[in-house]
């Protein structure tokens, strides 16, 4: 760009001498820069699409080939994702009720079921009084229990042998 030596640089311009400036620009540009020549940028083609070509159809057959090991680590990811989806469901809703848990609820369900489990270890504990009966072992004659133990150790192998 040309700088006007009309106008200091610096200096404000006034807006008559601004569009002055700008009016002169624009004919500087025009002057250097023709217009480009107007002429259309796309054709539109409005005729109608055959339902098929003149070229017959040619069979395609599917020829892809999956790795067994590609096909087990694409079904071993679905089956993690799917574990640890329910996984974090399953902790989401512990959570949520843990979050939702008072003393009075507490007690409500716990209460009830220590006295019950009190009830049942006292009638255990009758019962298993009721069921004791002494026994009284009663030998007669001469008791004698003999056991010689030997053992045999050589290198890494060793053998107990028990006689009687």
């Amino acid at each position: 760009m040309n700088a006007n030596p009309q106008y200091p640089a610096g200096r404000p311009l006034s807006s008559t001498e601004a569009k002055a400036e700008a009016e002169r620009l624009i004919r500087q540009a025009y002057v250097t820069e023709a217009p480009a020549p107007s002429m259309p940028t796309y054709h539109r083609d409005d005729s109608p699409l055959p339902a098929y070509g003149t070229t017959p159809p040619v069979p395609q057959p599917d020829s892809r080939i999956v790795p067994q090991w590609a096909a087990g680590v694409a079904v071993a990811s679905i089956g993690v994702g799917a574990g640890v989806t329910g996984l974090g469901c399953g902790a989401w809703l512990l959570l949520q009720g843990l979050a939702s848990v008072t003393l009075m609820g507490v007690l409500t369900v716990t209460l009830p079921l220590a006295a019950l489990a009190a009830v049942i270890t006292a009638a255990g504990s009758a019962v298993a009084r009721a069921r004791s009966a002494s026994t009284t072992n009663v030998y007669q004659g001469t008791v004698i229990k003999r056991t010689e133990v030997t053992s045999t150790a050589r290198g890494l192998l060793s053998r107990s042998s028990v006689g009687r």
